[in-house]
């Protein structure tokens, strides 16, 4: 897998993170045990640093950047999908960000809170614990996130990521 040092900034990656083989990581990235990092994703920590807790998924196709003023922070237990762009943002625990969606500088999205499919939650948005961010730009909804399903699918990506750590392998 792409792992690599950008001068004196080395990412820090738990033994316990699962990287797949096709994901990027670049420079000031730090990863937590139990998270998951999926084909495709690049994390590039260039200019400032990316922090992924523990328990967290970040699917396949997404980009994590920051910025030199700005870290990308997400927090435990998160669910990032599929192709998600965080940039110079922070995701409280327990949060999920739907497909396709785009997150800009000094957002924050709140513990437990959900940001739905292709929302853009423009800079310096705060989502409220428990809301939901719908639409371009995002509306927030508060009270709407469902936090077991959040749960839930953190956890199926914990357990994806333990069974690709000891059973993928590649064939040709």
């Amino acid at each position: 897998m792409p792992i690599y040092a950008l001068g004196d900034q080395v990412p820090d990656i738990h033994p316990d993170a699962f990287v797949h083989p096709d994901a990027v990581i670049i420079g000031s990235v730090w990863i937590g045990a139990e998270s998951s990092i999926w084909p495709c994703a690049v994390l590039r920590g260039d200019d400032g640093e990316i922090h992924i807790g523990t328990r967290t998924s970040i699917q396949d196709g997404s980009v994590l950047h920051t910025t030199p003023w700005h870290p990308t922070v997400v927090g435990d237990g998160c669910v990032i999908g599929h192709i998600v762009h965080l940039e110079g943002c922070t995701i409280e625990d327990n949060s999920l960000v739907g497909n396709g969606s785009i997150v800009m500088h000094e957002v924050i999205v709140r513990t437990g809170s959900v940001v739905a499919a292709n929302s853009v939650l423009l800079n310096g948005t705060i989502v409220p614990s428990g809301a939901l961010a719908a639409g371009v730009p995002a509306i927030i909804k508060e009270g709407k996130a469902k936090i077991e399903q959040i749960a839930f699918a953190a956890q199926t990506y914990v357990d994806k990521g333990r069974r690709f750590k000891t059973t993928l392998r590649r064939i040709d």
